[in-house]
């Protein structure tokens, strides 16, 4: 069953202050640097989305961040201050801002050159945060990442949501030619469909479809399968990953992915093929014999990781999440223009050093 009902348009409550600095946090950025995939630009300097069933706005200034909800017209002039308030609170918990980023930058340049050349010395990648999302989210749309690419994960995962998530609205705003806005489906939607695999494959998923309709299976034999996830925050790095595992379509980059950026894994290090050729390019990183073309063993795997863990403590899976977005092909013209330097291709595969 389709969620592309036609939408009521809804209309924005006043802009209040999120008090983030630019230093603190960069949507652009953190929004477009492959960790959520369902951010919207509907104005310049402005994204949207919906969040645990809100249509909001985040809007970057010169000096702070602003945010809005959006509601009926008779509804949003009459916004009360808890309900922004409440927004707030959510927003600043998903932005994750109670964490001084410019601390952790300076701690981070000083102890990593490179980063210092990327993340400090360049105004253009500073504010980059890990977002704390819904694990449900996170999982499904992370299954959809492997040996793929960006613009075609955020097809994905808008398909999914058009077709499987209930329609919020769209903005008052916005051309009345643009599509409504969708929540993320529960999992409980997705695993009632007995079409899913097959609905899946149409809307273009391939064989992640049916990882993703096995994982959702799995899932539903919790009672309540958000929280089961949500349940994972508590446990160490090592017992969450493990479990992470245990669903179709997660190996250790996706476990990894999801363990930092929903369940507070600040130490996770995601691998895949781009943070090896960032190990091997900036930092010198040598595995004897096993760098043949690119076969990513468990062991190599471990290695990459505790390089980054060594540099850069606690906080590792943020630094990275940092030299990541930095050496995307989005963002490569800001470090050639403003660092002078070349940015190889991440599709280059990594090769044996001699």
């Amino acid at each position: 069953m389709s969620s592309n009902e036609s939408c009521e348009r809804l209309y924005p409550t006043p802009w209040a202050s999120l008090n983030a600095l630019p230093e603190e946090l960069r949507l652009d950025t953190t929004l477009h640097g492959a960790q959520s995939f369902r951010w919207r630009k509907t104005e310049e300097s402005e994204w949207t989305n919906v969040l645990d069933g809100k249509l909001v706005s985040v809007k970057q200034t010169d000096n702070d961040v602003l945010f809005r909800t959006y509601k009926p017209r008779e509804v949003a002039v009459s916004d009360t201050s808890k309900d922004s308030q409440d927004l707030k609170s959510y927003l600043r918990d998903y932005f994750q801002l109670d964490t001084s980023l410019q601390d952790l930058y300076t701690s981070w340049a000083t102890a990593d050159p490179n980063f210092r050349r990327v993340g400090s010395q360049n105004v253009a990648f500073r504010g980059i945060r890990v977002l704390r999302q819904h694990p449900v989210e996170n999982l499904i749309t992370f299954i959809c990442t492997s040996n793929n690419n960006v613009a075609r994960i955020t097809l994905m995962v808008n398909a999914l949501c058009r077709e499987y998530g209930p329609a919020i609205g769209v903005p008052s705003h916005v051309p009345e030619d643009e599509p409504p806005f969708h929540d993320f489906p529960v999992i409980k939607t997705l695993s009632a469909t007995d079409d899913l695999e097959s609905r899946l494959r149409e809307l273009g998923f391939g064989y992640r479809a049916k990882y993703i309709t096995q994982t959702c299976a799995r899932l539903s034999e919790h009672p309540d399968p958000e929280a089961y996830l949500l349940s994972l925050r508590a446990l160490p790095y090592k017992d969450a990953i493990q479990a992470l595992l245990e669903f179709p379509g997660v190996g250790p980059k996706v476990a990894d992915c999801v363990a930092l950026m929903s369940l507070d894994k600040r130490e996770a290090v995601p691998v895949d093929r781009h943070v090896w050729q960032i190990a091997l390019r900036d930092y010198g990183f040598t595995m004897a014999d096993e760098i043949e073309d690119y076969t990513l063993t468990p062991k190599v795997y471990r290695q990459i990781q505790q390089h980054f863990r060594s540099l850069h403590g606690e906080y590792c899976g943020w630094a990275h999440s940092v030299l990541f977005t930095a050496d995307l092909r989005a963002f490569n013209d800001r470090i050639n223009c403003e660092l002078g330097g070349d940015i190889a291709s991440p599709s280059k595969t990594p090769k044996k050093r001699k």
